[in-house]
């Protein structure tokens, strides 16, 4: 996802950021899987204000200036990218929510969620609550969210055409029928009274609770369908925040507090988004007293930690410490073609990994604020394990080791070898592959640049017309699958899975973890998984993210989470 450095993105792709120095919230799965369900089907009852941090009463007549770039869409139909995500976070509450600070997946506008034994139904009790236009929130709300995502006879799909983030119901009952268009509906989600929503699912899925908490699977009224295309500008949700005025492209977006939020209400009267297409031209703005929120750019951010002080856990604002640095659930890597020749040569693979110094990325380019990966999934997610993947190591010698077996050294060292990296060249990635490129020539390795616009470079990863090129991938939901199935499965070729990694043994694995109940003895299976695609080295992990976010001195308190949603119906400006 994409304010920070251009990381425009299909889905949950693009930008986020780690860095160990700071703390780092254990994503796992302590309140729902860990035991609990493999023991029984318990309800899991939960206190749930909105994702983190109380917000009762309402304080100044206020309005934060938040940046953002131009988002692709706001409407849950469609919102894919961290900038639509962070606008339709603050209008809708999905079913569940995520608890970076307690590491539990918590119920937002449900009560309650409980499971089958073996984790293939799920029931989640819906609490009471009103829409932006004064419509009732029922489990049948949900009921049509899901089903506008998937079904491409809807309204919505008929003007816009089809959603590209329906495949998070991929699990669900009935979704292969709704989207060839053989079914009116999802035979796997049914609504037994208002209250109680119940999803079946196709397989058994113990992690449907984290899915359950992505913004498109919001509830949405019935104007939703009867009126598309004004929905769509001018989405009704069930958040703490309404629209005030429509959205047009390239805009600013305004939003006001909802007075009728079923949940705490907000501590501010609005929101302004102001869109502005570069982070430098942001940044200046944040500085001339015009925004409240924004990204830093790299070479500001030694001024913006003497200046705003840096935050202790990462995530808080307050007085003295309004700049962020924590983590984020977030990977910067190079994808391999292993579709064509010589890049479906492992050995290739592992010698360029092997030499490429991440540290010095991390340390001279980003000046500590990003960490050096060594793995595609990063600390804080459930599973990870540092050290993961060898080939993530500096190690010139052995890097010649493993580029000897593919193409000898010649006597002035060159190996005859030449590689394109591609990047989208709006991104800021420029330094990054510079670095690359020079480490890649100690070992004889010649490499160039290509540089398209970021659609062009999708379509040369769609068709595999390339050889190495810079993806950046953000979770949808915490968890070591998110990561491993649209990267590396073979289900997702043609979809996320750019490197055309093809391992049925690899598939297997994932295939049985994801049917696990039991907490650890999944995460193990994920891990043994992991280690096969670490072998195999289809991509090259460059480093993880933090936030670089900074607050104005009106930013009395504002809470980010490790997927840079900003918590607004909690902030309070001074």
């Amino acid at each position: 996802m994409c304010p920070t450095e251009h990381f425009f993105v299909l889905s949950h792709k693009e930008d986020g950021m780690a860095d160990s120095m700071f703390h780092q919230p254990v994503m796992g799965r302590r309140a729902f899987v860990g035991g609990t369900l493999a023991a029984s089907s318990m309800a899991f009852l939960a206190a749930c204000g909105k994702k983190g941090g109380d917000a009762s009463g309402s304080e100044s007549g206020s309005t934060l200036n938040f940046y953002i770039n131009n988002p692709v869409c706001i409407d849950p139909y469609n919102v894919q990218e961290d900038q639509g995500t962070q606008v339709e976070y603050q209008l809708f509450d999905a079913l569940t929510s995520y608890d970076a600070e307690k590491g539990e997946i918590v119920p937002l506008a449900c009560e309650s969620f409980e499971a089958n034994d073996d984790a293939t139904e799920f029931t989640f009790k819906i609490k009471k609550a009103k829409f932006h236009n004064g419509d009732d929130v029922t489990s049948k709300s949900f009921k049509l969210g899901w089903e506008r995502l998937v079904n491409t006879k809807s309204a919505i799909a008929t003007e816009y055409g089809p959603s590209e983030v329906s495949y998070h119901l991929s699990m669900v009952e009935g979704y292969d029928d709704l989207l060839a268009g053989n079914a009116t509906e999802l035979s796997g989600v049914t609504c037994p009274d208002d209250e109680t929503l119940v999803v079946k699912l196709s397989s058994a899925y113990a992690d449907f609770p984290f899915v359950a908490s992505h913004p498109a699977l919001a509830p949405v009224p019935e104007c939703a369908e009867s009126d598309a295309k004004s929905f769509y500008l001018a989405p009704v949700g069930n958040g703490p925040f309404m629209m005030d005025g429509k959205w047009e492209d390239g805009q600013e977006i305004n939003l006001k507090k909802f007075d009728d939020y079923y949940g705490d209400k907000a501590k501010i009267d609005g929101i302004h988004f102001q869109v502005i297409k570069d982070m430098e031209t942001a940044y200046k703005e944040f500085q001339a007293g015009n925004l409240d929120v924004c990204d830093v750019p790299v070479a500001q951010i030694d001024a913006a930690k003497k200046d705003r002080g840096v935050s202790k856990d990462g995530y808080t604002m307050g007085d003295g410490e309004r700049m962020l640095l924590g983590a984020e659930p977030s990977t910067y890597y190079l994808t391999c073609n292993t579709t064509a020749e010589p890049f479906n040569n492992a050995d290739l693979r592992r010698g360029i990994s092997l030499a490429i110094n991440r540290e010095a990325i991390c340390k001279t380019i980003y000046k500590g604020t990003r960490t050096p990966a060594d793995g595609i999934v990063p600390p804080g997610i459930d599973g990870y394990k540092e050290g993961a993947w060898e080939f993530c190591a500096y190690d010139v010698d052995k890097a010649n080791e493993y580029l000897d077996k593919v193409a000898p050294a010649g006597a002035n060292g060159d190996r005859g070898i030449s590689v394109t990296l591609s990047y989208n060249q709006d991104g800021g990635h420029k330094e990054i592959m510079e670095s690359i490129i020079g480490d890649l020539a100690k070992v004889g390795v010649t490499a160039v640049s290509d540089t398209p616009e970021w659609s062009a470079l999708l379509e040369q990863y769609q068709n595999f017309n390339y050889q190495f090129g810079r993806l950046g991938w953000i979770a949808d939901y915490p968890i070591m699958d998110n990561f491993l199935y649209p990267l590396f499965h073979s289900d997702s070729l043609g979809g996320d899975n750019r490197s055309g990694y093809n391992n049925p043994e690899f598939d297997a694995k994932v295939d049985e973890a994801r049917t696990i109940v039991d907490d650890e003895e999944r995460v193990a299976k994920m891990q043994e998984a992991d280690a096969m695609v670490a072998a195999d080295c289809p991509v090259i992990p460059i480093m993880f993210y933090t936030h670089t976010i900074v607050g104005s001195d009106r930013i009395k308190h504002l809470y980010v989470d490790p997927q840079k949603h900003a918590e607004l119906g909690t902030a309070e400006l001074a």
